[in-house]
């Protein structure tokens, strides 16, 4: 972890939670009031971390996990109240707010967001500021690399009523220039709307990111493995991937039968074809890198065994479980990106099924790997996972996006996983969430990361996602009067008393 921007000497902790989940009156967390609101809480409660997911335009199954873009951001995190304070809406533009808080209906939320979008480039285009106009083109310029593939991309799936790109007429699948160069002709305006959205994004994260720097939060961002067949990173760089003749996946990515799936977890992603990146000197992912580096502090580099080797698996299987391993890019792959990056501020997501080569390629490169505590007691029940075993440049987790809140874990452990439970921890049956929470705090692990959920107590109903499955996940969001002054302060007593406030 020495490889950050900080100091690890010292101790740290951190909460878990995605800007999506913030309280907001439009439907869906945003980067306005409450995401100040929520680094000021941070600060009462003396962390100094605060991770989310992926920042990505999300896609199916309003993943943040599958993205319509490595590059780009996603515009539904937008906030209304901050674009009126910029002059681009007015307060009549936004209409009445709503009153129900504790899910996204993404069906609702995604035209409005979308709706607002498009009145802030007519009045910015009309007569926007002068000094916003130069910081308008400056960042088209800047980020034209992706950015016009990214916006072309998008203004013809629109064309195409939302259909994933292979679906498109072969011209435009196929990238013929031509085509391309009409429908950019035809869309010019829809294309800079686009660009204008994506200007907002990063406008808007970059406020909030220099507020969290000012009270002394730094954030952990989340870098996926794969990117989504169904992206502008498959349909601009096809040659990068493992396509057929008809630019469909010979294989697709997943991983074998675990904890969380009998039958392991097909993800469908396209995988890489690794010989062209290492031809090009890996220079797409080092662009990515330096991509998500602008936004955050520290990676979450997301199925770091990935790296080492991968789970195939044949296009058009029902399950992951005919897959195989196949080799990763390995030493080769980090080393150039330790070069080109000026070193590796990351997290190696090492859970799953670890071998003595992944946990070799993890510490070759000093990366701290993952150890979450729910798996300590139930489910996996491995012993690497307990307080005890802990190394200190690990991330200790009371459990992910991925895990159940730890109430809800509680509630469906085993008599024999509970009694183990609480022999180790005495007392842990009245507040297991907490209780977790404090074993993580208390481990020799640099850094300590609780999801906001497990702060609150809150049971199953807060879970975020649930591997395996493709609907209703991503929705659950915090409610203002949840988080109260004295939780504050209580785990700011608890941060101090094992000497994570920095």
């Amino acid at each position: 972890m020495n490889n950050s921007s900080r100091d690890f000497a010292h101790r740290f902790s951190g909460i878990l939670l995605h800007p999506a989940s913030l309280p907001s009156p439009y439907g869906i967390g945003d980067f306005g009031p409450a995401a100040l609101d929520w680094i000021a809480a941070l600060s009462r409660a003396k962390q100094r971390w605060w991770q989310i997911l992926p920042l990505g335009p999300t896609g199916y199954g309003d993943s943040p996990y599958q993205s319509f873009s490595s590059f780009a951001g996603n515009v539904n995190l937008l906030s209304p109240d901050a674009l009126v304070e910029d002059g681009l809406l007015k307060p009549s533009d936004v209409g009445p707010t709503e009153q129900s808080h504790s899910q996204i209906d993404y069906a609702k939320i995604i035209p409005m967001k979308h709706a607002l979008l498009r009145i802030c480039w007519s009045r910015f285009a009309k007569d926007g500021p002068a000094d916003v106009k130069a910081a308008f083109a400056e960042f088209r310029k800047r980020e034209a690399h992706w950015l016009d593939d990214f916006v072309l991309f998008m203004a013809i799936k629109d064309s195409e009523q939302g259909r994933a790109w292979n679906e498109w007429p072969r011209e435009l699948a196929c990238r013929d220039t031509m085509a391309l160069r009409r429908m950019a002709g035809e869309n010019a305006g829809l294309l800079d709307e686009y660009r204008f959205g994506q200007f907002l994004f990063f406008r808007q994260w970059g406020r909030i990111r220099e507020h969290a720097k000012a009270r002394g939060i730094q954030i952990i961002g989340d870098l996926p493995i794969f990117v989504a067949y169904d992206s502008v990173d498959v349909w601009a760089r096809p040659d990068l991937f493992l396509l057929d003749e008809q630019l469909r996946p010979r294989v697709v990515a997943g991983v074998p039968p675990d904890y969380f799936s009998a039958t392991g977890q097909l993800w469908g992603n396209p995988l890489y074809d690794w010989a062209a990146h290492r031809r090009e000197g890996y220079s797409w992912w080092i662009k990515r890198f330096k991509a998500v580096l602008r936004l955050v502090d520290l990676v979450r580099l997301d199925h770091f065994r990935g790296f080492q080797a991968y789970w195939e698996v044949p296009a058009g299987d029902a399950t992951a479980a005919r897959g195989r391993w196949a080799p990763g890019p390995g030493e080769d792959f980090l080393a150039t990106l330790r070069h080109a990056v000026g070193g590796l501020p990351l997290i190696a997501e090492d859970l799953g099924f670890i071998t003595p080569e992944v946990d070799a390629l993890r510490q070759k490169f000093d990366l701290p790997g993952m150890r979450i505590l729910q798996f300590a007691f139930g489910g996996t029940v491995e012993s690497r996972f307990l307080p005890h075993n802990l190394e200190r440049n690990v991330v200790v987790y009371t459990g992910t996006h991925d895990n159940d809140t730890t109430v809800g874990w509680h509630q469906s452990l085993t008599d024999a996983e509970r009694e183990h439970f609480y022999r180790y921890v005495p007392g842990v049956e009245r507040d297991p969430a907490w209780g977790l929470i404090r074993l993580a705090w208390a481990s020799v692990a640099r850094l300590a990361v609780a999801p906001l959920q497990d702060v609150l107590r809150l049971d199953a109903t807060a879970r975020m996602n649930r591997p395996g499955t493709a609907t209703g996940n991503w929705r659950w969001r915090f409610e203002r009067e949840q988080l109260s002054p004295q939780i504050l302060d209580d785990l700011a007593e608890l941060t101090e008393t094992y000497e994570r406030s920095g």
